[in-house]
């Protein structure tokens, strides 16, 4: 007789215990256990609790290959959720085995657990194995489906797959109890005066295991509720037409105030701060270095002399690498949208900036549109107050709308989503990319979807909200893409390639390069272990798979974007897997966390222009300035989106936190243990770095990143 100890940990969260019946089977070399019941005195899967049994055997199994893990009815009760963390077996020479699970299993059903060691294809030899690998990815490829949400898009994920799956049971669905982290089942939900809706049906089907944790639904509800509510009640959500004096913005969110923000109140118009957000504000990433002047942007010394001084010219600036140029031509064919029922404005600006002696970036030039003539008048810091002032907020709703599209929801949200759904199609649970990955991708899906129904439906926000409407939006994102590449996708070879890599006080590229390193380094060690060889990875059947999905599904199938579509060494394999973790973690948070800090101050980032770019100067008044800037209705909503976005919701899991242990070897464990020490210590010379900022930057702070894209 064979004893074999099983000790099954059942996850802390609410609502994760299971009155269930539960049941395993050990598989080995030798043979199998008959399936036993886990059962002792008194409830045995509450929430949090480690219990220990005994599976007696008539002899070894030998080595152990898989757990079965059965959850069947249990008298009278109802079915339920269960969240299995793990569960650990010692066989009778004292040898554990270790099967992570960390998911909720709904329903009645049984799942097949491999122990905790990752590998690949290529180190799976038995046909059970190799077996259980494909019967594992065929499931999540029935369950995860691809769809095309517009042409041109990067693929979503297809929700209705989840519905059908709940009509035939078949991944037992059929009720969304609440989970303990990972959702609970509210219906529909409006919050009082807020502009969108916050659940809706669809959501009601997704697979349990990507849904938002009850904790997480409601901290995203309770930092919605007060702002729109209090809004709807001074009736500014309802109220059209101008602002009547700019002051009026400050009582918006009077409070809701950060640092950030009441220094971009008080400082949103003078030019330093404008260059500034180039550097360090949610888009970091538009400035090109200049050797030479482009010929739709016809800018003379003479006109940038008073500022430049007598002590240079613009062609020696240009020499030294202090011209710079923001360039916005993707908005020269974008469609307009009306709100209110009034046609809105779009504008595709050049705006030309200097860096100057004394380190700060300023604005020299800026036309409104891509093609120089009469009607396009070159605005300069030495005209009026108020032409120069309009002139700069045109950018700025550019800004808005390069940033929000396609800087924020296509480079970081749809890209995010495609990475995560090739992840779950392509890799089983024991493959070591997918336990590296997995972290990345936590409640990507669930937020997009939420995205799609609330922002991006016909009648959503962003029809409520930006001069572009969602056909715009549409057009922004397809046309983005199309351009895209991988040297912008790879934050060094992007700040390489635009020559800003001398620019002081830069700390958006500075910190991100800090946090590269530490997550390529890690990355570096994980796919040394696992991948000692160029024939390993090439030989990689469902690695070559991921990558060739995210190729055609992400990317389009565009062999002039630079994205591999095959990886053959690897170093490839660390770079893409390093920009992947990258762009789902840091570059999110910098591009969203401080929409709130740079947008509450609504003339910084105005989501519409409701007056036609100028085409002759000396015409801007204060009041012809309101009249351009969004209807007070139109501005409400648009910060309340803002604020939502901004405040990340509780159950959070920082950059570098894995408390779900799926890498249960000592290499990776070390690996991973090595790369939240070098994340603290960046962390200690960020906090260190803007004790002497006058207006700190936080958005990279190791401890404020988001594991995944969440938000």
């Amino acid at each position: 007789m064979a004893v074999y100890r099983v000790c099954v940990t059942t996850g802390p969260y609410l609502k994760a215990g299971t009155l269930d019946n539960i049941s395993v089977t050990l598989v080995g070399t030798c043979g199998e256990s008959p399936k036993q019941l886990l059962d002792r005195l008194g409830r045995d899967f509450a929430p949090g609790s480690v219990q220990k049994y005994k599976v007696r055997c008539s002899s070894d199994l030998g080595e152990l290959l898989l757990l079965r893990l059965h959850k069947e009815r249990y008298a009278f009760f109802p079915k339920d959720s269960w969240y299995c963390s793990c569960l650990c077996v010692t066989a009778p020479d004292g040898t554990r085995s270790h099967f992570p699970c960390y998911q909720w299993i709904e329903g009645y059903c049984t799942i097949e657990l491999r122990p905790g060691t990752a590998k690949t294809i290529c180190q799976d030899s038995l046909p059970l194995l190799l077996d259980h690998r494909r019967r594992e990815l065929q499931g999540r490829q029935e369950c995860y489906r691809w769809k095309v949400y517009a042409p041109g898009f990067p693929g979503m994920i297809d929700v209705s797959s989840f519905e059908e799956m709940e009509t035939d049971k078949k991944f037992a669905l059929t009720k969304m109890t609440p989970r303990a982290d990972q959702g609970d089942s509210s219906g529909n939900r409006y919050l009082p005066g807020f502009p969108m809706k916050i659940d809706f049906p669809s959501l009601m089907h997704m697979e349990p295991n990507i849904r938002y944790s009850a904790t997480k639904t409601a901290s995203l509800l309770f930092n919605a509720i007060p702002a729109s509510l209090g809004m709807k009640l001074r009736g500014l959500l309802d109220r059209k037409g101008s602002w009547k004096k700019l002051d009026d913005i400050r009582n918006i969110f009077w409070c809701h105030k950060t640092v950030i923000s009441e220094y971009v109140t008080e400082h949103w118009c003078e030019d330093p701060f404008f260059g500034y957000q180039y550097l360090n504000g949610v888009n970091p990433v538009m400035l090109h270095c200049l050797s030479s002047l482009p010929s739709k942007l016809p800018v003379t010394n003479d006109m940038v002399a008073p500022l430049l001084g007598p002590d240079t010219c613009l062609q020696t600036e240009l020499e030294r690498g202090n011209i710079f140029l923001a360039d916005y031509w993707i908005l020269a064919e974008a469609p307009v949208h009306c709100l209110n029922g009034r046609l809105q404005y779009v504008a595709a600006p050049l705006c030309l900036l200097w860096l100057n002696p004394q380190g700060a970036l300023v604005p020299l030039a800026i036309q409104l549109s891509q093609t120089p003539g009469p009607d396009s008048p070159i605005f300069l810091p030495t005209d009026s107050y108020w032409d120069w002032l309009l002139a700069k907020t045109w950018v700025r709703n550019s800004e808005f709308l390069v940033h929000e599209n396609n800087t924020h929801f296509l480079c970081t949200h749809l890209l995010c989503e495609a990475f995560a759904m090739a992840t779950l199609r392509q890799l089983p649970l024991c493959h070591p990319i997918y336990k590296l990955l997995l972290p990345h991708t936590r409640y990507t899906l669930q937020v997009n979807t939420i995205a799609r129904a609330t922002l991006l439906n016909p009648e959503g926000l962003v029809d409520k909200v930006t001069s572009v409407g969602r056909q715009g939006l549409l057009y922004l994102i397809s046309t983005a893409l199309a351009h895209f590449t991988y040297t912008d996708f790879c934050l060094p070879d992007s700040v390489r390639a635009r020559g800003v890599l001398a620019i002081p006080n830069y700390h958006y590229r500075d910190d991100g390069l800090r946090i590269w390193a530490a997550i390529e380094s890690f990355v570096s060690e994980i796919v040394g272990y696992y991948y000692p060889s160029n024939a390993s990875v090439q030989q990689d059947s469902e690695l070559q798979a991921w990558v060739g999905e995210i190729f055609a599904r992400a990317f389009l199938g565009r062999e002039s974007s630079g994205f591999p579509h095959r990886l053959c060494t690897p170093g490839e394999l660390v770079k893409f897997l390093t920009a992947v973790i990258f762009n789902c973690s840091a570059q999110h948070a910098a591009v969203n966390s401080g929409q709130h800090d740079f947008g509450a101050w609504m003339p910084n980032t105005p989501s519409s222009m409701r007056q036609p770019p100028p085409q002759t100067k000396g015409t801007t008044t204060l009041k012809s300035y309101l009249d351009t800037l969004p209807e007070v209705n139109v501005t409400c909503n648009n910060l309340l989106l803002f604020w939502l976005v901004s405040q990340e919701p509780k159950d959070q899991r920082p950059l570098g936190t894995y408390p779900d242990e799926h890498f249960t070897e000592e290499a990776p464990r070390r690996s991973i243990a090595a790369f939240q020490n070098r994340l603290a210590q960046i962390s200690r010379e960020i906090r260190e770095r803007n004790q002497g900022l006058e207006l700190p930057y936080t958005y990279l702070d190791p401890p404020l990143i988001e594991n995944s894209v969440s938000i």
